[in-house]
């Protein structure tokens, strides 16, 4: 198992739910602006934090939190505390640095799924930042009743080109020690709609992946909602972590698309 697309170069059919003939890679300004952009991401958490403590709260079931490509759990911090703040039983990963599907990352998220599922009597959410979006989904179309939801933020889980992701050279760069390519998963589009509840979290100024390839069809138990963040902020970024709460908040078997609340439509341009 694996959840990455391959590195090579696939056209999508006339049918994909996007109907992308070749992927295109995200704006030069977008990505050059990442790192200024992601610390404005910061800095308005920062100063939104007393609006964000009006989030829903939760119920206390798990969560598990993934990070992206070449991260660490260092990068969900913020992240995994605020949703601690709502009363989520939250878990890291715990698998060191993100460098790909290693035979490491791919038996201990497996793992991590059945024992913290097992542990709590339960499902467990999955929040996913960009690949540790990807690898969500795998997660939870192989473990279809340990997982409650997938919420995925700023992941190309829906790539047909290697260009459409600024990481595919960093990616590229750990192949050596990924499991074989015959484990990996088919094209997203050829498959079958994921088996739960799924909220794909993407925005239109990401620099390093494509927003097509983040999102899919909209239908029965699955969303995209668009935000205007950098792909470095997601974990930061205010109108994020309130769609994630507001995902989380649901009650177990039941499921509604996301609304913004009064007051912060502004937040969410129109989705695509």
């Amino acid at each position: 198992m694996s959840a990455v697309p391959s590195d090579e170069v696939f056209e999508v059919s006339a049918v994909s739910p996007l109907h992308l003939v070749r992927g295109s890679a995200p704006g030069l300004f977008w990505y050059l602006t990442e790192p200024t952009r992601c610390a404005l991401d910061v800095s308005e958490f920062v100063a939104t934090r007393s609006m964000l403590r009006g989030a829903p709260s939760g119920d206390g079931h798990p969560v598990l939190v993934f990070p992206g490509l070449g991260a660490a759990d260092s990068s969900t911090v913020m992240l995994r505390r605020f949703l601690s703040g709502l009363g989520y039983q939250v878990n890291p990963w715990g698998l060191g640095r993100n460098i790909g599907p290693t035979r490491k990352a791919v038996d201990g998220m497996h793992a991590l799924v059945k024992k913290v599922s097992d542990a709590h009597g339960g499902p467990v959410s999955i929040v996913g930042w960009s690949l540790g979006g990807i690898f969500a989904r795998e997660m939870a179309r192989d473990h279809p009743h340990r997982v409650r939801q997938v919420i995925t933020m700023g992941s190309p889980y829906n790539m047909s080109d290697p260009v459409q992701s600024r990481a595919m050279p960093a990616f590229a760069l750990f192949s050596r020690l990924h499991i074989p390519k015959d484990e990996f998963p088919p094209l997203e589009s050829t498959r079958p709609p994921i088996p739960v509840p799924a909220t794909s979290i993407y925005s239109k100024t990401d620099g390093i992946v494509s927003w097509e390839s983040c999102v899919e069809e909209p239908g029965q138990r699955k969303e995209n909602v668009q935000v205007s963040s950098s792909h470095l902020g997601y974990g930061f970024n205010s109108s994020v972590l309130w769609v994630v709460a507001d995902r989380l908040a649901q009650a177990e078997g039941t499921w509604a698309p996301f609304a913004a609340p009064p007051g912060m439509a502004r937040l969410y341009p129109r989705a695509a």
